[in-house]
This record gives structure tokens, sequence and C-alpha cells, in this order.
């Protein structure tokens, strides 16, 4: 059997069904998205679910702020809870050049209305006083960061979008693309899907999927740790949640999680993971930890924060992530490929 849709949305992690509810908001219902697995299966299960309205583009932090504003939004019509909490975040500027820059970004910020200020070791040390301000110049401070629950958020957008009419298929890879005079024609195991447009939302898919129709999108998924410690008596003290630490340092960024901290690194020689190919089964899996490349990470984030190091480590995850190699998503259309548009790469 032949499906027609306007729009096919590929992939069911929380960029895809931001699509889906994106263009449901738009009065665009006659869309389809096509999940291999369940939704959140790719990287989304396993994703610390920070959010900020930090980025050094217009373009890019007006998309962080419309992100958390959809969510919100999702959560209303689902009544999905996305466990939103708005801690803010702190950019530590170990050097006066990284002071400055952020500095130069206040004037972006406070002509899109978006709360953002650079202070100094001690405001940083009363937003966050676990934190060790020795040799800080000061950090840019986003009150209205924060994380979400990534599950929550993709299933509220999920059936938000269901509610005004979209539509979900689970369990329905898609085998093949091929552009035809329609649009683009989807294989599928339950038939053929046509649509005038597709979005390829599908994070590290998506690559192999386009090498289908020539082209070489530069993803490559990466090996990624985040580590969950437990509980720290000085956390569970306070009276407020502290901000998301994000250290060029270290490099990483900590936040808290219960009355522990959820700490990911970001290695400067990351391992890359499954170059020659996706498992074709991959799905809710894990990868294993290398505790060995983390420690040099780990130390640096402990004479930050002494706290963290006298807690127990009560998880260690190592999961794929996809990245492009400046940092940013591929998003937008495909020149020379009409109704071809990528959403995905995103850090």
């Amino acid at each position: 059997m032949t499906e027609h849709v306007r729009v096919a949305v590929i992939g069911g992690g929380i960029v895809g069904c931001s699509v889906l509810f994106a263009l449901a908001e738009r009065g665009w219902t006659d869309t389809l998205l096509l999940e291999r697995r369940e939704l959140t299966s790719g990287s989304t299960w396993h994703a610390a679910g920070n959010t900020t309205f930090f980025g050094h583009y217009v373009s890019i932090t007006r998309l962080y702020v419309e992100s958390v504003a959809a969510y919100l939004r999702a959560e209303d019509e689902s009544g999905q809870a996305i466990s939103f909490h708005a801690a803010g975040s702190l950019r530590l500027a170990t050097t006066p050049a990284e002071l400055d820059a952020y500095r130069s970004l206040e004037p972006m910020y406070q002509a899109m209305g978006v709360p953002y200020h650079v202070i100094g070791p001690t405001e940083i040390e009363a937003v966050h006083p676990l934190l060790n301000t020795a040799g800080l110049f000061g950090a840019a401070h986003t009150p209205t960061d924060g994380h979400v629950d990534s599950s929550g958020a993709t299933h509220a957008l999920a059936q938000a979008a269901r509610k005004r009419g979209a539509k979900i298929k689970r369990q329905c890879p898609v085998e093949t693309i091929a552009p035809n005079k329609e649009g683009w024609r989807l294989g599928t195991p339950e038939g053929e899907v046509i649509a005038e447009h597709i979005v390829l939302a599908n994070s590290f898919w998506a690559r192999e999927m386009a090498e289908q129709i020539g082209l070489n999108l530069p993803l490559y998924p990466l090996q990624h740790h985040e580590l969950i410690t437990d509980a720290i008596p000085e956390l569970a003290a306070l009276d407020f949640e502290v901000p998301t630490v994000r250290d060029p340092w270290a490099p990483s960024n900590t936040r808290q999680e219960g009355h522990g901290f959820l700490c990911g690194v970001y290695e400067a020689k990351p391992e890359f993971w499954a170059t020659d190919g996706i498992p074709p089964d991959f799905a809710e899996e894990l990868l294993p930890p290398d505790t060995q490349r983390l420690e040099r990470h780990l130390l640096k984030v402990i004479e930050r924060m002494p706290a963290f190091g006298r807690a127990g480590i009560k998880t260690v995850n190592n999961g794929p992530i996809c990245y492009a190699p400046d940092g940013c998503p591929l998003l937008g259309p495909v020149v020379d490929h009409p109704g071809l548009w990528l959403a995905t790469g995103f850090p």
C-alpha cells in the first residue's frame, strides 16, 4: 500500500518530534513521522536533557529559546510532564579572553530579551556555593537555562502533534529513499510513502541514509560518557538547585541530579563509534565505559568541585551521540535536492 503525505519526518527522537510538533502548530498536519524502533530509542533516551539559551549566533540562540518554549507548550497540550528545571547555568571564564568573549555577547542577548549576565567570582559563589572559584575570571550566567526529562519532552511533543492531526508510525524503519516526480519515495516494511518533503532527523543514521542519494553528510557518532554520583550532603543541605557548570578547562558540564551530580565530559580526542556503519539492530543500548579515558577530566572536575570527589559514583554511561565537525547542527534545505531537509547533528 502506498501512503501520500505532505511531509515525512524520519526519526523519532526529540529532534524529529520537535519538527513534527512545529509543523502541526503551523497547520501542517498532513504529516507522518517514521521511527525505526521506539520514540527516543537512538540517543535521546540516554541524553542528560540539558537546555540552554546560550549561543554565539542569533539564529542558534533563537532556536534554543523556541525549543524550550515548544517543550512547555507541548507539556500543556499533552498533559505529559517534561520535568523542566530552570536552574540556570554558568559558563566559566578561565582566561581574560574568555571573559571578554562572554562580554561581547551581552548586546545580542539584551536585544533578544534573553536574561544573560557576566558575573565575577563572588557572584559565582553566591549561586553555586560548591564551586571552587580559584583561578576563575568570571562566568557567563544564563539564569533561564536548565534541563528536562528528555524522554518526557519527546513524548509530550509527539502526543501534542498527534492531537493536532499528525501521524506517527513506530517499528517502521525507512529502508530506501529516492526522489521522484511527486517529491520523495520512501520504502518501508509497511509499503511505500510518497512525500512532497522529507526531513532527516535521525541523528547518526542520517549519514548512511543520505548516502543512498549521493550525499556525504559530515556526521559521525562519538562515544560520550556521563556519570551520576551518589547523594552529596552539601547539595542536599541547600534550599535551591545549583546551576549547571560548563567548564572549558575540564572540559565538561556538571549539573545537579537529585542530591547528586550528573557530569558529562567532552574529550579533546574522542573515540568514534561504528565508523563502518551503524549495527542494524542498534536501539536502546549503551557502549562499554572506558573510565581510564575519563580520569584526567574527572580530576579537573574534582578540583573545580571538591564535593564531587567525595561522592561515590552511582552510574557511568557511555552512549553514542552525533556531531558535525564545527559543533553546529545540519539544519535546513539541501541544495539541489528539492524537498529534502536536514535536522540532525545537534550537540
